[in-house]
């Protein structure tokens, strides 16, 4: 066959002895090798150090200019006006040390050992080849800022601590869903966590256990009266803890209940946070002389997108350009754009191409971590 024919398959084509990108296109197997490299350096939450280097590394090299706030995260700016904000966490949950990442066909796994890190690195991949695809094409863009958190994993806490002085975006796309970029998260539930400590008084189990007051006794009963799991379509109810007691042959004097409950409707949460504070109190009064604290905090506030405008708009209009059709739902979890969304970004979480995460089974497609670098160029360029 004259190599001059040429042979095409996808966006890559022969040409002579060479093999070379059309424009407008993602690099597959850039995009590939970076994401591998990245699974390969330990982060779990608080030990994103090499992480965050490497990443400055390769931001600086895109002309950025690269800075950390106080907390460690990793903020990338330039000039322009209305810039677009590209956000993904750095951490990732264990056990994920020493990942070998494996490729499968279509598919990136471990052994089975570890995680594999696609939550979030996939997100981190996707942003960085996006980027490096449009300056290779000097292609035009929008301006862009990118925030990559620490511990997100561990409860938000990076975002929470982001210096947001540093940006200007007042939109953001947040890649940390699962599958692909496709599915798109249109509302998040507001997140209350509760503690429930509860002090009885210890005694001998065995030569006088009258003497003594059971916390683990109370605990269980107030456990009883909760009704767990899924509470209407919006709400859901758990007690993820219990921890009690201290050795075999003695009342229990202390007992502690860790739980959460998250609703997309906050008259639903209400309900269920007075629910939960009936059962605190009924139980006090049966039991005077043991001592039941409780603590509720909310770990992140709800919101909801607007589906024909703003963001969501944009997002789904750019996925349909690309022949992908959107795939929008309501999420049960919480990621870095919801403290956004309170701080006056409007923001939209999108799938990163990890599926099973925080477990051992955790793959990623690189067919969907294409589609997501893909749409990220696609979102910025102008």
């Amino acid at each position: 066959m004259d190599a001059r024919c040429c042979y095409r398959d996808d966006h890559w084509h022969m040409t002579g002895m060479g093999r070379t990108r059309e424009p407008n296109m993602v690099d597959r197997d850039r995009l590939l090798r970076t994401f591998t490299d990245f699974v390969r350096i330990d982060s779990p939450s608080g030990e994103e150090g090499a992480m965050a280097d490497v990443l400055s590394a390769r931001l600086t090299a895109l002309g950025f200019t690269v800075a950390r706030d106080a907390y460690g995260n990793v903020i990338a700016t330039e000039p322009g006006d209305s810039p677009l904000l590209l956000s993904a966490h750095m951490d990732t949950v264990e056990p994920g040390r020493g990942v070998r990442p494996l490729i499968d066909g279509d598919i990136i796994h471990t052994d089975g050992s570890t995680i594999l890190g696609g939550d979030c690195k996939a997100g981190l991949a996707v942003i960085i080849e996006a980027l490096e695809s449009l300056q290779q094409d000097g292609a035009s863009r929008r301006p862009v800022e990118i925030a990559l958190t620490r511990e997100e994993e561990v409860g938000l806490v990076g975002a929470r601590n982001l210096d947001f002085g540093m940006l200007r975006a007042r939109e953001a796309i947040v890649f940390d869903g699962e599958g692909s970029v496709s599915r798109v998260t249109t509302g998040s539930p507001t997140y209350l966590s509760f503690d429930l400590e509860i002090t009885g008084r210890a005694a001998h189990a065995g030569a006088e256990p009258e003497k003594g007051i059971s916390a683990i006794q109370i605990a269980a009963e107030m456990i009883v009266q909760m009704r767990l799991g899924r509470l209407d379509e919006n709400t859901t109810f758990n007690v993820g803890i219990i921890e009690g007691g201290s050795v075999r042959n003695a009342v229990p004097e202390h007992a502690r209940l860790k739980g959460e409950t998250r609703s997309h409707s906050p008259e639903a949460l209400e309900r269920v946070r007075a629910y939960l504070l009936n059962i605190v109190q009924d139980t006090r009064n049966r039991w005077t002389e043991a001592r039941i604290d409780c603590d509720i905090h909310e770990e992140f506030t709800g919101y909801r997108l607007n589906e024909t405008a703003g963001i969501l708009a944009r997002v789904t209009q750019t996925l349909s350009t690309l022949g992908m059709t959107p795939e929008l739902a309501l999420s049960g979890g919480g990621t870095d754009g919801n403290v956004f969304q309170t701080r006056g970004i409007e923001s939209a979480v999108v799938g990163a191409a990890m599926h099973d995460a925080h477990t051992v089974r955790e793959s990623v497609r690189i067919t969907e971590l294409e589609q997501g670098a893909r749409f990220c160029r696609a979102l910025l360029e102008v």
